[in-house]
C-alpha cells in the first residue's frame, strides 16, 4: 500500500457551488443544508468561494458571510477552506484575514491572474499571503484559467513555508505532480475529477471535487476502496463517475452552471449563476440528469 502523507484538510473534499436566492442573493440558510448534505454524504471538507463557488462575482462580506454559516452548518465535523486568491495580493490578504476571523480551518489561494506575474512574483504572492495569518495555505494551480503555471521548482521552495501546506492540482501535468511529490511533503489535492484515483494512486492526499456537489459519496468510495487495498474496485468506480464528469466538466460549459442546474433538478439548494455566467437550458440539463440516474443506480 501506498504510504499516505498527511491529509490537513481530509481526503474527501468538495469545491462547493455558492446558493443564490431566485433574486441573486447569497442562499445562506441553502448554503447550510447544502454543506449539511455533503458532509453527511462523505465530505471531509468544503471549499468555500473557490472558482465553483463563483468567487469572482461574490463580495468580500458575502465571503464572509458563507464561511460564518458553513460553519455553524457543519460544526466541527469538517474542514472549511476559504477561497482567497485573487489577481492582487494586497485583497488577497485582506480576505485571508477575514476568512480566519470568520472561522476557516484553511486558504486556497489561485495564482495571480490577468497581470501574468513571472515566477519570482508568483512566489512571494503566496509568501505574503501565508505570512499574514496562521491558517495553513493550498496553492490553486489552475493555468489554464489564470494564465501562470505554479512551475514544479516555485512549488517546491514554496512548500519550506510552515504554512504552506497543499497544492490543489489542476495543472494537467502528471510528470511535474510527481515531481514535487518526490520533493516535499505538499499534500496534493487533484481539482480534476476524472484524476481522483490516478493521483491518489501516487501520494496524492485526495481530492477538491465540483462533481461531488450531486454525488458526493461516489467519490469517496473510489478513495475508500483503494485504501482497503481493494485497487480493481477503485478503478472500477472511477470509470463510473465518467459520463457524468464528462456531462459537468468537458461539455463546454463551466462546472459552476451544470453543478447548479443538476442541483436544481435534484430539489438541492442552488440557485441562478451570477452573470458572465448564463444557466444551462432545459436540453443540457437533461442530460444532466440521465447520467446522475444512471450513476446512482450503478452498482
Amino acid at each position: 500500500m501506498t504510504t499516505r502523507r498527511p491529509a490537513p484538510f481530509g481526503r474527501a473534499l468538495c469545491a462547493m457551488i455558492t446558493p443564490f436566492t431566485e433574486s441573486g442573493a447569497l442562499d445562506v440558510d441553502g448554503a447550510q443544508r447544502l454543506a449539511d448534505r455533503l458532509v453527511a454524504d462523505g465530505c471531509d471538507g468544503l471549499v468555500l468561494s473557490g472558482t465553483t463557488g463563483e468567487s469572482p462575482t461574490t463580495s468580500d462580506e458575502e465571503k464572509a458571510q458563507l464561511v460564518r454559516a458553513v460553519r455553524e452548518a457543519v460544526g466541527g465535523r469538517a474542514a472549511i477552506v476559504a477561497g482567497v486568491g485573487t489577481a492582487d495580493t494586497r485583497h488577497s490578504v485582506e480576505l485571508a484575514l477575514a476568512a480566519e476571523k470568520a472561522g476557516a480551518d484553511g486558504l486556497l489561494a489561485v495564482t495571480p491572474y490577468y497581470s501574468r506575474p513571472p515566477q519570482d512574483a508568483v512566489e512571494a504572492h503566496f509568501r505574503e499571503i501565508a505570512d499574514s495569518c496562521g491558517l495553513p495555505l493550498a496553492l490553486y494551480d489552475i493555468p489554464g484559467r489564470t494564465g501562470t503555471r505554479i512551475e514544479p521548482a516555485t512549488m517546491i521552495r514554496l512548500a519550506r513555508h510552515p504554512r504552506i501546506v497543499a497544492v490543489k492540482d489542476c495543472a494537467y501535468d502528471l510528470l511535474g505532480t510527481q515531481k514535487v511529490l518526490a520533493e516535499t511533503e505538499l499534500a496534493y489535492y487533484t481539482g480534476c475529477d476524472e484524476y481522483v484515483l490516478a493521483l491518489y494512486a501516487i501520494g496524492g492526499a485526495g481530492y477538491v471535487g465540483t462533481v461531488a456537489n450531486v454525488v458526493p459519496s461516489r467519490f469517496r468510495a473510489i478513495l475508500d476502496a483503494f485504501d482497503a487495498g481493494n485497487t480493481d474496485e477503485a478503478a472500477r468506480l472511477q470509470r463510473l463517475t465518467v459520463p457524468l464528469t464528462e456531462l459537468m466538466m468537458a461539455s463546454g460549459l463551466p462546472g459552476t452552471v451544470t453543478a447548479k442546474a443538476l442541483l436544481g433538478r435534484l430539489g438541492l439548494p442552488s440557485g441562478p449563476v451570477r452573470a458572465p455566467l448564463r444557466p444551462a437550458g432545459p436540453e443540457v440539463t437533461d442530460g444532466l440528469l440521465a447520467a446522475y440516474e444512471a450513476l446512482a443506480g450503478a452498482d
